[in-house]
């Protein structure tokens, strides 16, 4: 089975319920904007479950909900060389998206099925 180019993809990964930050990824925030770390973590995090620092998120008409630092539009991170370490690592093993298309393409019998509009 072909890997799947994550260009084509409308940001499944971005959709997560809760998108983890370490330290780490609030001082790469904050030096990407120009803040301190304090400024930084209430700007962009939120305290969600178990997580120390989670990024807040906006709304968006696929998902209902994104990464803040997603363009809606152009279907793209807008903070790409200062992601978090859990964008970075991503998918880490399987990507979800690419398994949903798989069953599709497998279930249509047609290996160039992709579940998007051109309007995307």
């Amino acid at each position: 089975m072909p890997q799947y180019n994550c260009a084509k993809c409308p940001g499944y990964c971005c959709s997560y319920p809760v998108i983890p930050l370490t330290k780490g990824d609030v001082e790469r925030l904050a030096k990407h904007f120009g803040l301190n770390f304090e400024a930084a973590r209430k700007k962009f995090t939120k305290k969600d479950g178990g997580e120390a620092y989670a990024m807040r998120r906006k709304a968006d008409k696929y998902f209902g909900r994104v990464c803040r630092f997603f363009d809606t539009e152009e279907r793209r991170c807008t903070i790409y060389t200062a992601r978090p370490k859990t964008c970075r690592e991503y998918p880490g093993g399987r990507c979800g998206y690419y398994d949903f298309l798989a069953a599709e393409r497998w279930h249509q019998e047609d290996p160039e099925f992709i579940a998007l509009t051109d309007n995307m």
